[in-house]
């Protein structure tokens, strides 16, 4: 029997007021005045995105949150990514706020979230390299024991917001064993306190979300400021690849449907050879195919994230389903629109560029679809090696035996 994923009450009116508010606050053309900054960063708008709950929507209420759910963070995500919104989002909710949620000690907790949920610090993520890979052999920034500290020197790279964050999350490789993810330490680094910390902006294709290459010389951190345990960073770095790319995949679907009613609502006014061109078949034809291709997209990314929401053991093989179809698929939807709004569509006036640049970038970041497809034929491979034994085992939506 299928399972539906249809929003309750609570759940329409978050979606309801999330798409107003954003619709006001953040309309295009405040989106481009934002590109246009060097942070990309409006702390009006932040503190405002406070006050409604968003900061701390899946937060529990002892650190000024909301208790709501991954599934509920997918669905701002969604109308956030219709808007292409520039901001610190993700960086602050999902690749710190999470993390510390989940492994931080009771005072960086009380320290650190509360402080999200109010708006008052951005937080960021720093754990990519000159590879730019997202694999354990990649970390090699040092963090080198000196008494009650440790000191980090090395460099990082497409690091989200650096220059607006208060607390940055550091991979750091403690200890060099065979075993890549072994040695690897999460530091909780705050900006404000230390000396030694470069931060240049990078050119990227995305000008809404800024990337920063960042340098640390000798930048001290005490040892009590470790997430998790020492050696230990990689199993927390792997929980922020999976939480992210499901959110990714929710924001991919939001700013891929806003482009198809673009697309549509072109196709319905652009006169050609005395006839709107929405009336041609061949258009038709590639519009209701991205139509069909976006419900697939939505009910994988709904399947991730309603896996991640109750713990599911099948929630990486769904996050990689959902990231490769959601990918492959927004980035058809936006090349599509792009080449079926003809020539204007090409113009850095026209907002489908915008689009364009979001979904191709978030389809990158954390693995793109091929990526996610070799994943998903190592489970594959690892269910046919179970299935020799006769063991059972949990498939979407239903229970099997195996052999």
């Amino acid at each position: 029997m299928p399972i539906e994923y249809g929003l309750n009450e609570q759940q329409e009116m978050l979606k309801t007021m999330s798409r107003d508010f954003i619709a006001k606050e953040c309309p295009m053309t405040r989106v481009r005045e934002l590109m246009k900054d060097e942070t990309g960063f409006s702390p009006e708008l932040w503190k405002k995105m406070a006050e409604l709950g968003w900061l701390g929507l899946v937060f529990p209420e002892e650190y000024g949150g909301t208790g709501m759910n991954f599934r509920d963070l997918t669905i701002l995500l969604e109308e956030m990514g219709r808007t292409v919104l520039p901001s610190p989002f993700i960086s602050t909710l999902l690749l710190a706020g999470l993390p510390i949620l989940a492994f931080g000690t009771k005072e960086q907790k009380d320290e650190i979230l509360p402080k999200i949920a109010r708006g008052e610090v951005v937080c960021t993520l720093a754990a990519l390299e000159e590879d730019g890979d997202w694999w354990a052999d990649s970390i090699n920034v040092r963090a080198d024991r000196k008494g009650d500290q440790y000191v980090i020197n090395g460099t990082k790279l497409f690091v989200p917001d650096a220059k607006v964050a208060n607390y940055m999350l550091i991979a750091a490789r403690t200890k060099r064993t065979e075993n890549p993810e072994e040695g690897i330490t999460l530091f909780l680094l705050d900006t404000r306190e230390v000396w030694g910390i470069l931060s240049t902006g990078l050119k990227t294709m995305d000008e809404t979300r800024k990337q920063y290459e960042v340098v640390f010389v000798n930048v001290p951190v005490p040892a009590k400021n470790i997430l998790g345990e020492l050696h230990q960073g990689w199993p927390i770095m792997k929980q922020i690849a999976l939480h992210t790319t499901a959110a990714l995949c929710a924001e991919m679907v939001g700013a891929g449907e806003k482009a198809l009613e673009m697309t549509v609502a072109y196709l319905k006014e652009r006169v050609a050879f005395g006839v709107v061109i929405g009336s041609f078949q061949a258009l038709q034809h590639r519009a209701a195919d991205l139509v069909i291709g976006l419900e697939y997209a939505r009910s994988l990314m709904e399947w991730a994230a309603e896996a991640i929401k109750e713990d599911d053991p099948d929630a990486i093989t769904a996050v990689s389903m959902a990231k490769s179809f959601c990918g492959d698929t927004c980035k058809k939807v936006v090349a599509e629109g792009i080449q079926m709004h003809g020539g204007i569509g090409f113009t850095w006036d026209h907002d489908m560029h915008l689009y364009f640049k979001r979904v191709w970038a978030s389809d990158t970041a954390f693995g793109d679809g091929s990526y996610h497809r070799e994943l998903i034929a190592k489970a594959l491979d690892e269910i046919h090696q179970l299935a020799g034994h006769g063991r059972w085992m949990k498939m979407p939506g239903r229970i099997t035996q195996t052999g």
